[in-house]
């Protein structure tokens, strides 16, 4: 059972991880278009691709970690490694909802009805380069609680 309920968590944490990098990745490009309608696409793809991607990858990374943890009569809150690397997704995760969320909201709302020719906000530049900015900050914490937990330090 331990190695199911890990199983689950190493993908959950490849499903968070993978998400959060491609989806910036496309969101850029889309950007680097100046391309109203593609941006309008993409923005909207990265809201539904958090819905679909993020949580999943979220919902089996704590089921798997706790429930491995569970079994594994590991202390969830008494190794080092294990709360440092809680700690830093819960960090990335209050990044997420408090500051990530609310800009792909804006963007999304800044660019839904543009058509092809119409010009870009200029404060969806600015929130995208916010977007951008946060958005990096709220994946290394991500990366660093991978090798927390890899390396058990």
């Amino acid at each position: 059972m331990y190695e199911i309920f890990k199983f689950l968590h190493v993908v959950g944490v490849v499903v968070l991880v993978g998400n959060v990098t491609i989806t910036a990745f496309w969101k850029v490009f889309a950007d680097l278009s100046r391309q109203p309608t593609v941006i309008a696409y993409a923005t909207r793809g990265v809201i539904v691709a958090d819905w679909l991607f993020t949580l999943l990858g979220i919902v089996l990374l704590l089921v798997g970690g706790f429930g491995a943890a569970y079994v594994g009569a590991l202390p969830v809150f008494g190794l080092g490694w294990l709360v440092v690397g809680e700690v830093l997704f819960v960090l990335s995760g209050l990044i997420w909802i408090g500051i990530l969320v609310p800009l792909q909201i804006r963007q999304d709302r800044a660019v839904r009805s543009l058509q092809p020719g119409d010009s870009i906000p200029k404060a969806y530049w600015r929130d995208a380069r916010l977007w951008l900015i946060w958005g990096i900050v709220a994946t290394l914490p991500l990366v660093a609680a991978t090798y927390v937990m890899i390396a058990k330090i």
